[in-house]
């Protein structure tokens, strides 16, 4: 079969999480991060959001050699989906497509300038608000995972190494969606096992 294109498999993956990706813009918390998993036939779609804190050690933008070294160093480990779950050989799974990134800089400064934009409102309120910004900043890997398996049902049941990976990630708040419908689950660093079996 062939493997769907890459905006499908996007699509399959935001459509019905919207609320969800609602509520992780407005929270952060270290060693937590989110993934969303979605199955449409024998695609399976992954994506990730985890704080910088718990893949590097830190959640400033990247300043010394080693702290570039970091980060590359973890986006390789990220675009290796055998970083994240360990497959069973049964399901017959395809990786085509593994894209990491840190969320960039210019992100975060675009979204000042168009704070600034707004001239309606209270320059002292607009300071405080510019205030808090800076304080809450923080940077996010987000990884987006395309696989194509033979038997994804096989799949129902994952074994993270996401944990093992990255020594500071506690928890995975997971939202996971099939033909069958939806739900949510807590994957934690002490019981790595994810079970999706009702909603096959």
């Amino acid at each position: 079969m062939k493997p769907l294109p890459i905006i499908a498999i996007t699509t399959l993956i935001a459509g019905p999480m919207i609320a969800e990706e609602t509520r992780h813009a407005d929270s952060h918390e270290h060693g937590v991060g989110e993934l969303n998993i979605a199955f449409e036939g024998n695609a399976v779609a992954l994506k990730l959001h985890a704080p910088g804190s718990d893949i590097v050690g830190f959640e400033y933008a990247a300043k010394s050699d080693e702290d570039h070294a970091a980060i590359d160093a973890a986006i390789a480990k990220l675009s290796n989906f055998d970083n994240l779950v360990a497959v069973p050989a049964n399901a017959g799974c395809n990786i085509f497509d593994a894209h990491a990134a840190l969320e960039s800089e210019d992100e975060h400064d675009d979204h000042k300038e168009d704070h600034d934009d707004h001239g309606d409102h209270d320059d002292d309120k607009h300071d405080d608000h510019a205030d808090q910004e800076d304080e809450a900043e923080h940077t996010e890997f987000h990884v987006e995972y395309s696989l194509e398996c033979t038997n994804p049902n096989a799949l129902a049941e994952m074994t993270f190494t996401y944990f093992t990976t990255f020594p500071n990630a506690l928890e995975l708040e997971v939202q996971a969606i099939t033909a069958k419908g939806s739900g949510a689950f807590e994957v934690e660093r002490d019981t790595p096992t994810l079970d999706l079996r009702k909603l096959f």
